[in-house]
């Protein structure tokens, strides 16, 4: 229950960021979506994007820029934790960028890994800390840094096909962009 309200008061503020300054790159959208970068972009009814891109695709969002740089998921243990029965761990390497006027505070909630047809097949990092450089659960990008970490999750075992999804969302609960990467791991 607690990591629940803490994810709420954090999505406040990051929310309340987002009405300090830009409110979006959908008028952007054509400056950097190519295939040399393997971005693409759908424009959706209510004028935002779907963005979709691939391991090494650069995702440019409201707040930052982000990036996933290798993927590979396992049975095995990783600093001593072990999946649920059924489950194998994922390991995800996260490259963000703070491209935002402020210090942005993140959250572990931010992220969601999707499998299947990403309805209710889905899920958020493992929250314990259990390997080198694996995301906190919740920190500041400041201005300007660029930082490289790990997100574990817990995925059905056999799940190969994955997408890691971030959704703008804004202090007004409106929904911006959406940002979907798409990868197969590797096992390791």
């Amino acid at each position: 229950m607690k990591k629940l309200v803490a994810a709420v008061l954090t999505s406040m503020m990051v929310l309340s960021l987002a009405g300090c300054g830009k409110t979006g790159i959908a008028g952007a959208a054509t400056d950097w979506v190519s295939e040399e970068n393997q971005v693409e972009a759908t424009k959706l009814d209510d004028g935002s994007y779907y963005y979709e891109g691939r391991i090494g695709s650069t995702m440019k969002t409201a707040w930052f820029d982000y990036s996933i740089d290798s993927a590979y998921y396992t049975t095995d243990e990783i600093g001593g934790y072990a999946a649920s029965e059924g489950n194998e761990l994922v390991v995800v390497e996260l490259t963000l960028k703070n491209t935002f006027e402020e210090s942005v505070p993140m959250y572990y909630g931010d992220f969601e890994l999707e499998w299947g047809n990403g309805d209710d097949e889905y899920t958020y990092p493992i929250t314990d800390e259990i390997m080198d450089d694996q995301y906190p659960d919740e920190y500041d990008l400041k201005v300007n840094e660029t930082r490289t970490g790990y997100l574990v999750f817990e995925a059905p075992e056999g799940t190969e096909d994955f997408s890691i999804g971030f959704v703008e969302y804004y202090e007004n609960d409106t929904e911006g962009n959406g940002f979907w990467v798409y990868f197969t791991a590797d096992e390791k």
